[in-house]
């Protein structure tokens, strides 16, 4: 991701289909953007990604592994206008990168508890579900859980041996 991406990745991340699945639920100002993008696009360990079909940009993600080298959280989202399966293949090449590329032990992931298709894109990925953070999230009106999911460099070698064969 480059300082050129950040209209487009704002538009995507602001539109409510998006926005109702994350954290931070209110709609994001270019300013607060700006911000985010300067701390993050330089630090060590954190890595902004677009990802694009065939040269079109179609989803960001998001990989940071500040807490320790080789085991990283990852966040992403897809453009609303994305076509169906480029969300498969935005997490198939988000994990090649992780592990093949970035060499990482573990890659762990976590979905707001009613974000079902969120649980599912991770368990069809591979990831396990390693545990529930019961009404961790407090969204404004509500307690949400958090599934939390890892999916070890292991594991990932040994699935994709299995789809290669």
């Amino acid at each position: 991701m480059t300082s050129g991406d950040l209209a487009r990745v704002l538009q995507w991340r602001n539109h409510p289909e998006v926005r109702r699945f994350m954290y931070t639920s209110h709609v994001i100002t270019p300013k607060e953007h700006a911000s985010w993008f300067e701390r993050n696009s330089g630090a060590p360990g954190v890595w902004l990604l677009i990802y694009e079909v065939a040269g079109v940009p179609m989803g960001f993600v998001n990989i940071s592994s500040t807490r320790c080298p080789q085991v990283a959280d990852w966040g992403f989202y897809l453009a609303p206008d994305s076509e169906p399966g480029t969300g498969h293949a935005l997490g198939m090449a988000t994990l090649s990168y992780a592990f093949e590329e970035l060499g990482l032990h573990k890659l762990c992931g976590q979905a707001l508890g009613f974000n079902e298709r969120s649980i599912r894109f991770h368990e069809r990925l591979g990831f396990i579900r390693e545990g529930v953070l019961r009404e961790q999230h407090y969204d404004g009106e509500h307690y949400q859980d958090v599934v939390c999911f890892g999916l070890l460099a292991a594991e990932w070698k040994t699935r994709n041996r299995g789809i290669r064969a």
